[in-house]
């Protein structure tokens, strides 16, 4: 038993260790989106199944001898694929598709130790109740679901905060060594044929296909919930691990309370507590989401996810099948996780306008639990008053159904226009009369504004938002000189606005990963059109488009590539930093935006400032809301000693930015977004 403890709980362990290291490594390489975890966590879905059907088919079809045998071979073959350090070959080039690249990434990096990890639950559980009859192996699976949370828990607080990158993926190979002994020990042990004692006893009827259909959608829509509610988080927060983890905490928290014992799920209580969640979210979809504070949007989404995931896997749990059919069990759950990764990684983003997966999610909450209970109680429901009242249920859901999918249409409804892909939602709208001066074209990108034009002829070259003359990035492109052309690089193209300072014989190079943003910025906006610099677009992510290039001798460089209140880490680190250093002149500025509503990046650039010698002046312009040009913005202009000389009238209208000394600088193998989450 003990070695079974050990093997097993090494390996969940590994299993959920791995999938924030490996996404946090790649996240830069996809531009920092949100959209990367989703698309991990398909691949780990994916290989889930793979593992199970694996185990399922080892147990049943091969002699048991025959079966070690096999296993330990595949063992031994993993540790040809340590360490698990991402090639970089993999790093996209621009135009691929970012999800297919993301799976066959992971695939090649880590795919046959995943795969052998996630066959270990079912597979030795299985062999557990092969070796000792009338054991309960279940217990086991809540073993494997408390190493889980354990992982998960431990990363960004021991795990993130004190090791870099590289360091984590070595280390993880290394323990993944020791869990390839420990389970060819166990494989080799555990590959005797069945005690007599259970080869006599009488076979347990097999689950009917509606009750397998059953365990499919119970298991489906707790992973529907855990990626929509991690998407709604992080697309206007940060991709980070911190907000990843959260939610999948305490979905794996739920398969422990169901799975360690049958008394911790209390339906009487979670049932009606999940009917209360569902209008509860249903509410705070229908209201201001802006109004409500981080912790408060955290805590609301969460403590629903929880308890309607708690009635899916307590159902579920309580429907799970005789030991016999263990694997089978364990094929039909997997299934449901990737019929739920499917639907929110790759279909939503794909053929949905807006995000309607995330009502779909609690809507199929809602009629999960009912399926259940007419399971349950098919007698009672046989009747004409059980029969009037579960139509009456399913009426409820429809209605349910209907009014939220209502709610998010109104989203997306009066735009000119609405496209969703891989990196998020845009849309297009007008605002203000026709004959007025002060009607503008906005570009959104969830609910923050990412650039917008005035549409009076008069005013359409004016400079706006975040990029007025009075901000950072007015004030460092105005440092050019008469007559001498300027070089300006910009990082996140938006409407374009900026290219509205170019001038005759100027250069403007932008650098955008989106391809939507590109058709809108050259189709729906003229700031590019109008402006008589001469320019080029750069599809791709730029920190690795400008790896590549030449050094360009900007002598502006602007960053502003943030998804909403996303921040793509990757392009605040110190070796981004040296990076932009290498495309601009010895005296050129490089500005960089960092408006946040949650969190304060001061610390992140002033580090890198500190570390490089540069002066940091930060650029502040607090703008009431009924401001129609200018938005409230913070830039910061670093500049090197040859900067500062050639620039001498910015560093009286800047203010100075102080190191601090206790904050770590960011590396591409070390960051920490916990330390600058704003209190």
């Amino acid at each position: 038993m003990l070695f079974y403890a050990l093997t097993i709980f090494l390996s969940s362990f590994l299993l959920f260790q791995v999938q924030p290291i490996l996404a946090k490594m790649i996240l830069p390489w996809f531009g920092g989106s949100a959209a990367v975890w989703n698309a991990c966590m398909l691949f780990f879905q994916a290989a889930l199944l793979a593992g199970y059907t694996y185990a399922h088919l080892l147990f049943a079809k091969v002699p048991a001898r025959r079966a070690g045998k096999i296993h330990t071979g595949l063992l031994a073959l993993s540790l040809l694929s340590l360490p698990i350090l991402p090639g970089a070959a993999w790093k996209p080039t621009g135009g691929e598709n970012p999800a297919l690249q993301i799976l066959g990434l992971l695939a090649a990096t880590v795919g046959l130790p995943y795969f052998l990890l996630s066959t270990t639950g079912p597979l030795l559980q299985a062999w557990y109740a092969r070796q000792h009859s009338g054991a309960t192996p279940y217990r086991l699976f809540a073993l494997s679901n408390g190493a889980s949370l354990l992982a998960l828990l431990s990363y960004p607080v021991l795990v993130e905060p004190r090791l870099d990158a590289q360091t984590q993926a070595w280390v993880w190979s290394g323990a993944f060594a020791l869990f390839v002994l420990l389970c060819a020990r166990v494989a080799w042990t555990a590959s005797g044929e069945a005690p007599a004692s259970e080869e006599t006893e009488p076979a347990p009827p097999a689950p009917v296909w509606g009750l397998r259909l059953l365990w499919v959608v119970l298991a489906a829509v707790p992973a529907i919930l855990l990626l929509t509610v991690t998407t709604h988080l992080t697309q206007d927060v940060a991709a980070i691990p911190f907000l990843w983890i959260v939610p999948l905490v305490l979905y794996l928290l739920t398969f422990i309370l169901c799975f360690e014992a049958s008394r911790l799920y209390w339906r009487w209580f979670y049932i009606p507590l999940a009917a209360a969640a569902l209008f509860g979210v249903a509410w705070f979809a229908a209201s201001d989401s802006t109004s409500l504070s981080l912790p408060q949007s955290i805590a609301g989404y969460a403590a629903a996810m929880f308890v309607c995931s708690m009635v899916c896997h307590g159902e579920l749990a309580s429907l799970k099948p005789h030991p016999r059919f263990l694997t089978s069990f364990y094929v039909a759950v997997s299934t449901g996780g990737v019929l739920g990764g499917l639907i929110v990684g790759l279909i939503a983003p794909n053929y949905f306008d807006a995000f309607y997966e995330f009502p779909l999610g609690w809507v199929l909450a809602g009629l999960a639990g009912l399926a259940a209970v007419f399971y349950r109680h098919q007698a009672l429901f046989s009747s004409w008053r059980g029969g009037a009242a579960a139509i009456v249920l399913v009426a409820l859901a429809g209605g349910y159904a209907g009014w939220w999918v209502q709610i998010e249409s109104a989203k997306v409804r009066g735009y000119r226009h609405v496209q969703r892909n891989f990196y998020g939602m845009l849309r297009i709208q007008d605002e203000g009369d026709f004959t007025d001066q002060t009607r503008v074209r906005q570009l959104l990108n969830g609910v923050i504004n990412h650039g917008q034009q005035f549409l009076h002829p008069f005013r359409r070259k004016q400079a706006t938002t975040y990029y007025c003359a009075e901000s950072g990035a007015g004030q460092a492109i105005a440092t050019r000189k008469d007559g001498v052309a300027q070089r300006v690089g910009v990082i996140g193209l938006g409407a374009g606005t900026l290219a509205s300072y170019g001038r005759t014989g100027d250069e403007y190079h932008f650098y955008e990963i989106n391809p939507a943003v590109i058709r809108y910025a050259e189709g729906e906006f003229t700031f590019l059109g109008d402006s008589p610099a001469n320019k080029k677009i750069h599809l791709g992510d730029a920190r690795l488009t400008l790896e590549r290039q030449r050094p360009m001798g900007f002598d502006v460089l602007l960053v502003d590539a943030f998804s909403g209140d996303s921040v793509p880490v990757h392009l605040l680190t110190a070796e981004a930093f040296g990076l932009y250093f290498r495309h601009l002149k010895p005296d050129g500025i490089l500005a960089v935006h960092i408006s946040n509503k949650y969190l304060n990046l001061e610390p992140v650039v002033a580090a890198n400032a500190g570390r490089m010698g540069l002066t940091a002046l930060e650029f502040s312009e607090d703008r009431p809301d009924s401001d129609e040009t200018c938005f409230g913005t913070t830039w910061v202009l670093l500049l090197t000693s040859p900067g500062l000389s050639a620039h001498t009238a910015l560093a009286p209208r800047g203010k100075p930015m102080p190191e601090q000394a206790d904050f770590r600088p960011w590396t591409d193998a070390f960051s920490n977004m916990w330390s600058i989450l704003r209190k």
